[in-house]
């Protein structure tokens, strides 16, 4: 059988690839064909994306990809961070430039939203709590300084949906982007009108919303002409990386409990329905949208990012360890001399991420770690318990019973935590593709083009063709007492 590539574009919020995936529809293979980054940059006005930037260098990675593969490539599709969006003026134009989501204009805007509609309202209406990365609240904060742009907009495009948009003409919001901003009904997969005008947010620039895998179409002549090769199709994947991840982790059935594991930690289950209630609200749980109808019933936790940032402070003070000496360091150890609390606010922030552990255990009373080894090994066990806890409340909320949580993402490449996540859950944790965001990119794509039949056999193609690796529980009382202790710390 002849050989065929699929190009994921695939953008986080520090760097950007573009992948080709190689694929005889027997197994995938997967090349990186450009990487360039993706700083945020501070100006007069804000914190904004590079957004013409990341367009030319996109560029840049489909002519490479041509140059490559030439006519064996079927279509393009885009993932990227959620929430971010740019407005569409009249003549086609971009409004100004995208904010980022952590711009300081959000700050006050919760409050004034909740004025407007109290959050358990907009949480019954949206199945998202409020966070200070949402759109609802960048775009309220807009309206409330009643910028022109605003009036001016015919149509509110997130990030993926603005690069498809300048690489095809076609202005669509995919589903999966769109259920970020705390402005769409996850039991429609529509606008969630109520909040909208509650907002006071125009009504005109919310447009059509695509399901994923539909095919927006061809690229521009001027792209064409760019890359060298004319009429590729552009494809709404699941355009919000972590729907793309999901999609990308081979669930089977009975088996829908996931973790999207790298800086930061996503956990859920993927469900048929959206799971709102007074305890989900409580607890921070969200229902975000993914492929094929489904929801992505999750919450964020704290991920490596605790220990990447002592990598990143030991290397500014001139004592530079590579990861997988860290590794060994946390394992040589002492266990649960104690615990923090990973979503703690001190840690969302970047600055001596040691020395804020250090504090977190003095003012908690507990022992005071002494050494790097101890400092790791105290992150890696309280990232562990707190999946735990999420663990438990998916449980308590689903009214379903896991023996087996599927882990995807460049995280489980940290073998000593998976294996510290199979013991803290009691379950078996089944760990792979470690590029689960492009592989569920790509069996979007294959779908939307007719190329698969549907999403589960998406998923066994990549089952076939990546490593797995299971790590088996330890059954032991020293974690389930370690997590009573977690519990009462936290």
């Amino acid at each position: 059988m002849s050989s065929h590539t699929f190009i994921a574009v695939d953008l986080g919020a520090g760097s950007g690839r573009v992948i080709a995936a190689t694929t005889d529809f027997q197994k995938i293979e997967l090349e990186e064909i450009h990487r360039f980054d993706n700083p945020g940059t501070e100006l007069p006005g804000g914190s904004f994306w590079n957004i013409v930037g990341l367009y030319r260098d996109i560029l840049e990675g489909l002519r490479r990809a041509v140059e490559i593969h030439g006519d064996r490539i079927v279509s393009i599709g885009i993932d990227t961070w959620g929430c971010d969006h740019g407005l569409i003026g009249q003549n086609g134009t971009l409004l100004g430039m995208p904010h980022q989501y952590r711009d300081s204009r959000f700050e006050g805007m919760a409050e004034l939203m909740h004025g407007l509609m109290p959050e358990a309202e907009i949480y019954r209406h949206t199945g998202i709590k409020t966070n200070f990365y949402n759109s609802s609240l960048h775009l309220l904060a807009e309206a409330h300084k009643k910028n022109p742009a605003l009036d001016a907009a015919e149509t509110l495009l997130f990030i993926p949906d603005l690069l498809a948009y300048w690489l095809t003409g076609r202005r669509a919001v995919e589903r999966s982007i769109a259920s970020t901003s705390q402005l769409v009904d996850p039991t429609t997969g529509e606008w969630a009108w109520p909040v909208i005008d509650a907002l006071g947010l125009p009504r005109k620039m919310f447009g059509e919303i695509v399901a994923p895998g539909t095919v927006l179409g061809p690229i521009r002549d001027a792209v064409a002409s760019f890359i060298g090769k004319a009429g590729i199709p552009v494809i709404a994947s699941a355009s919000h990386d972590t729907a793309s991840a999901v999609a990308g982790i081979p669930l089977s059935e009975g088996q829908k409990l996931w973790l999207s594991s790298g800086t930061w930690s996503i956990m859920g289950v993927e469900t048929k329905t959206p799971v709102i209630t007074a305890e989900s609200f409580a607890r921070g749980f969200c229902n975000e949208l993914g492929v094929n109808k489904t929801v992505r019933f999750l919450k964020n936790i704290a991920g490596l990012w605790l220990i990447q940032e002592c990598k990143r402070q030991w290397d500014l003070d001139g004592e530079s360890i590579d990861y997988a000496t860290m590794t060994r360091m946390a394992e040589a150890a002492e266990p649960f001399s104690a615990f923090i609390n990973p979503d703690d606010e001190v840690f969302a922030s970047p600055g001596n991420m040691p020395e804020k552990i250090r504090k977190w255990c003095e003012k908690s009373g507990q022992k005071i770690p002494a050494d790097k080894g101890t400092i790791l090994r105290i992150a890696t066990d309280s990232l562990a318990l707190k999946y735990r806890e999420v663990f438990d409340h998916i449980k308590a909320f689903t009214g379903t019973t896991f023996d087996q949580l599927n882990a995807g993402g460049g995280g489980i490449q940290n073998e000593p935590l998976c294996q510290s996540t199979a013991d803290a859950l009691g379950i078996k944790v089944v760990a792979g593709p470690i590029e689960a965001t492009s592989c569920g990119n790509v069996i979007t794509q294959m779908v939307g083009t007719g190329h698969l039949e549907n999403f589960e056999a998406g998923r066994e193609l990549i089952r076939r063709s990546f490593d797995f690796k299971t790590y088996e529980p330890h059954q032991s009382a020293d974690w389930n007492a370690a997590y009573e202790r977690f519990k009462a710390l936290v």
